[in-house]
């Protein structure tokens, strides 16, 4: 048998191919989706008397289309800074356990522990969706290069967006640009359809059926007890080591 002291398996990805392969994954549906999104976002900013740096700065801290929406009907209501930046951090919690499923898929490239607080602020549901079902081909030592070059990609065409909505009030119907903003959870939707992973369909098809009914109990509170319940029961449900990927490479 021949030797291959010295080589890499067969299939590696370098550094800077998983950097490359990132940006050309996000620079396709992902990138189209963000863009149409934060236009959405960025003509609704418009309408309730947001600044343009603001809508910009926004996009990009809050960096959630349920959170930037959040902010945008607490400002338009007059509510004070604390009130809104409870509500944004309020919508955004969803992020703690994605990051928390995520990241250690990620530790063989973490340098320094202050590095993940700029990791974690680029995250979106776009980028663990995609980084999920991306890592298990890729080794771990380069999977924050992919995330990176993925995530911010995702980040300049979410400026973009947000900027072009911005400007679009008053030439695009504004039911039109409004609709915009519901793209992105359909795209999710069949992004996570598409993983096969057991728990992802099971929570997603849970969710989707509670959901209607919940908000005509309590509206206020119907997303945040619907992805609870439906997210809770779809751990409990799913098959061990159904719930990530990493368990389960295709």
């Amino acid at each position: 048998m021949a030797r291959n002291e010295g080589k890499q398996p067969v299939g590696y990805v370098t550094s800077k191919e998983a950097a490359r392969r990132g940006l050309r994954d996000a620079l396709g549906a992902p990138a189209l989706m963000v863009l149409t999104g934060m236009m959405g976002f960025g003509t609704l900013a418009a309408d309730t008397g947001i600044s343009f740096i603001g809508s910009l700065v926004a996009s990009a801290g809050i960096w959630g289309l349920p959170g930037q929406i959040a902010m945008a009907e607490f400002y338009a209501a007059g509510a004070g800074a604390i009130a809104i930046a409870v509500a944004v951090s309020v919508a955004n919690a969803r992020f703690m356990p994605m990051a928390m499923v995520m990241f250690p898929m990620m530790r063989g490239g973490i340098r320094h522990p202050a590095h993940s607080y700029g990791l974690v602020q680029l995250m979106s549901v776009n980028s663990w969706a995609v980084c999920n079902v991306a890592f298990p081909t890729i080794p771990p030592e380069h999977r924050v290069r992919y995330y990176t070059a993925f995530a911010l990609t995702l980040v300049v065409v979410g400026q973009v967006g947000t900027a072009l909505g911005y400007f679009a009030v008053g030439v695009m119907p504004r039911l039109v640009t409004l609709g915009l903003l519901f793209l992105n959870p359909c795209y999710f939707a069949l992004l996570f359809a598409g993983t096969r992973v057991p728990a992802y369909i099971t929570a997603l098809v849970l969710g989707a059926v509670a959901g209607p009914l919940v908000y005509t109990l309590i509206p206020d509170w119907s997303l945040l007890v619907t992805g609870l319940v439906a997210g809770t029961v779809a751990y409990l449900l799913a098959p061990a080591g159904g719930g990530s990927p990493e368990a389960k490479p295709e």
